[in-house]
């Protein structure tokens, strides 16, 4: 999948949750990537550099990182 649709992807559910507050939404949105996205795109996404990624995703994507959820390609 073409990593521009997975970033849109990602804001997407992280606009859905920013009524939460940023950590909250970030958890919210880590805990929805990790259920429901496979493996591949989460890969995929978490080899962005997260200054590219906006705060909510950089965070959710740290989270899945430090849970073991994903790993970054190499």
């Amino acid at each position: 999948m073409e990593i521009a649709r997975l970033r849109d992807m990602a804001q997407q559910i992280a606009r859905n949750f920013a009524v939460l507050g940023e950590a909250e939404a970030a958890a919210a949105t880590a805990d929805h990537i990790a259920k429901f996205w496979d493996p591949r795109m989460k890969a995929q996404l978490l080899a962005e550099e997260p200054g590219e990624l906006p705060p909510v995703v950089a965070l959710a994507l740290e989270k899945l990182a430090f849970a073991g959820q994903t790993s970054k390609p190499g």
